[in-house]
């Protein structure tokens, strides 16, 4: 159909007839019922875990941007599941591309509270900025990218039912973008930050001398426990950051293309690059709890 059919099918139709097909939706299909609930399962699961781990082990802050995120993911999976119903939903598409673009975001939020602690437990000689910047830069540049998006998905919410006011659903799109655009730039450069961080730790260990301080990850290494239980978490929080990354690299894309552009119709693509790679990292930052497997987090107070 012509795209001025669209426009003014988008402008009116609040649910399926033979006037407004599901093709005509911004995302032209029924939202998958089973994959769209098993991640609302998956998100709730994580968010009450989180919450209970969190008061249990007292990590109040890396609790509450991961409940935050769980449930931000949980609602726009909702969203979705009124979209399966009705495609033409307003609720739904307001409700699941507020929800689902934000989320991740406090999810990364999470990832950077780990790291002033890893760097403070593994030498914080061996780090081009001081421990306690790192929340400060990289949770404010965050929190940045959260404004920016908030404000895109708001806009975009306020263009009407599957943007009916075209023009404003353009404003909220570059938000949009730019809000990805600017996590994604932040992520580069904590994950350049860390890996020289990974290598110059590697290379003052083999060239440690007798006047080097021991950092408290290499007094520890003769615990057994304490050593494996710290790698798994580095491990944890790594696959996270690549997950969530990945996402983010997925999404610029699919949002700068415009509504309704190809990629953004193709259900597969979105379940497999968003939904289960934020799935597979809040498992991993679920499963690999600094409660449990990273416990001087609870420790540093700087």
């Amino acid at each position: 159909m012509s795209s001025n059919a669209t426009h003014i099918a988008r402008q009116y139709c609040t649910e399926i007839t033979p006037q407004c097909p599901v093709e005509l939706t911004t995302y032209g299909y029924y939202p998958n019922l089973g994959v769209n609930s098993f991640f609302i399962a998956l998100f709730g699961l994580c968010m009450f875990l989180q919450l209970g781990l969190g008061i249990w082990r007292r990590t109040w802050t890396y609790m509450a941007v991961l409940v935050i995120g769980c449930f931000g993911e949980a609602v726009g999976y909702i969203g979705r599941l009124l979209m399966h119903n009705n495609p033409w939903s307003g609720a739904g598409f307001k409700t699941q591309i507020c929800c689902l673009v934000l989320a991740p975001s406090f999810l990364a939020a999470g990832i950077y509270v780990t790291l002033k602690h890893m760097v403070t437990y593994c030498g914080p000689e061996n780090s081009r900025l001081k421990p306690r910047r790192y929340p400060w830069l990289f949770i404010g540049c965050d929190f940045g990218s959260i404004v920016l998006q908030a404000i895109g998905g708001g806009t975009a919410a306020s263009a009407g039912d599957h943007g009916s006011k075209p023009q404003l659903l353009h404003v909220g799109n570059g938000l949009i973008v730019a809000g990805i655009a600017f996590q994604v730039a932040t992520m580069a450069i904590c994950g350049l930050l860390m890996l020289e961080f990974f290598l110059r730790f590697q290379k003052a260990k083999k060239a440690r001398s007798a006047s080097h301080s021991e950092s408290e990850y290499e007094k520890n290494q003769g615990l057994q426990k304490a050593t494996r239980n710290f790698r798994i978490f580095c491990f944890g929080i790594a696959l996270a950051f690549l997950t969530i990354f990945i996402r983010c690299i997925y999404r610029l894309p699919e949002m700068a293309g415009g509504w309704g552009n190809p990629l953004m119709q193709n259900e597969t693509e979105f379940l497999l690059l968003d939904g289960m790679m934020i799935g597979i990292a809040t498992v991993a930052m679920t499963l690999v709890h600094p409660g449990f497997f990273f416990e001087p987090m609870r420790k540093f107070k700087n």
